[in-house]
């Protein structure tokens, strides 16, 4: 059991430092990452306007007349995600049922980052001074912590804790 532990954390950091180093990479950043932080920029910016919020959306940037706040890598989700598939990849599973957990896991830290960015604009343009704990605390355990949760809950479906012999 130790040596099975020891496995998954040794899988758990090379996978978390290799996915950093891919993400960090210039093409990778600059032609998958930025762009897909501006996708999140505009989606956030289009639920911001639904709810009555004049805000314009330019690359990463989220713009109203009271606030502005600018998505950079960190605000993303991408490194939950990056947590989440490298715990993923450190448990023996099958390719199904970690594709499954990957793509339900994508879903829910994503959906929970753009509520993150939409209440971080409104505290910033509402509650200036609630802005930074939220930004740099709140949202940062809440979304590391989702990520958390999520490979708990999909590797006790795929890999059910085990009860001690004679228990």
């Amino acid at each position: 059991m130790r040596r099975a532990k020891v496995l998954f954390l040794v899988k758990f950091f090379v996978a978390l430092a290799a996915g950093y180093a891919f993400v960090a990479w210039r093409p990778v950043n600059d032609h998958v990452v930025v762009p897909f932080t501006a996708f999140l920029a505009s989606i956030a910016g289009s639920a911001l306007h639904l709810i009555g919020e004049p805000v314009r959306v330019a690359g990463t940037e989220i713009a109203g007349a009271r606030f502005g706040v600018n998505v950079n890598n960190g605000c993303n989700g991408i490194e939950a995600m990056l947590i989440l598939l490298a715990a993923i990849v450190a448990v023996p599973a099958s390719a199904k049922a970690r594709a499954a957990g990957l793509l339900i896991g994508i879903v829910v830290l994503q959906v929970l980052n753009q509520i993150r960015i939409i209440t971080l604009y409104l505290l910033g343009a509402y509650q200036p001074r609630l802005f930074e704990i939220f930004h740099t605390a709140v949202w940062q355990v809440a979304v590391i912590g989702a990520a958390v949760l999520v490979f708990v809950v999909w590797s006790n479906r795929i890999a059910p804790p085990r009860l001690p012999s004679g228990a």
